[in-house]
């Protein structure tokens, strides 16, 4: 189950925050195919947003392929993006995972990490980092 957070100050439109947020969480393997998504009045009531935001991001969803829309039944993810190199025990995983722990261990807080990533990908990724 995904719980969405928006963010009202961030200029990104809440619909797509949805989605947005919808996309991490098949990356991360939070959401798997044939999970249901939370209903538009439960979205609307978890984070005071229009029940049709939560539509318009569905259809988006919809229209990437990564969900369909049963009448009657709900909203239901169809695919993954799981990437294989994402498995708990990928080097790459591992590697960041390391890489966290030393953060901590320097006493680097959560969102000292946040934005010393954040700083990293844009340089490395700067196209991606501007839609982020």
């Amino acid at each position: 189950m995904v719980v969405f957070r928006i963010d009202r100050r961030s200029g990104v439109a809440t619909y797509l925050q949805i989605v947005r947020q919808v996309e991490q969480a098949l990356r991360m393997g939070a959401l798997e195919e044939g999970d249901r998504l939370p209903t538009a009045a439960q979205v609307a009531a978890e984070t005071k947003v229009n029940p049709n935001t939560t539509l318009k991001a569905y259809r988006e969803l919809e229209r990437a392929g990564l969900a369909e829309v049963r009448q009657g039944a709900g909203t239901f993810i169809t695919r993954s993006l799981v990437p294989p190199q994402a498995d708990a025990d990928s080097p790459l995983r591992t590697a960041l995972a390391e890489w966290l722990d030393q953060a901590r261990v320097q006493g680097l807080s959560g969102q000292e990490v946040d934005a010393l990533f954040r700083s990293a990908f844009a340089a490395v990724y700067p196209a991606e980092a501007d839609t982020r």
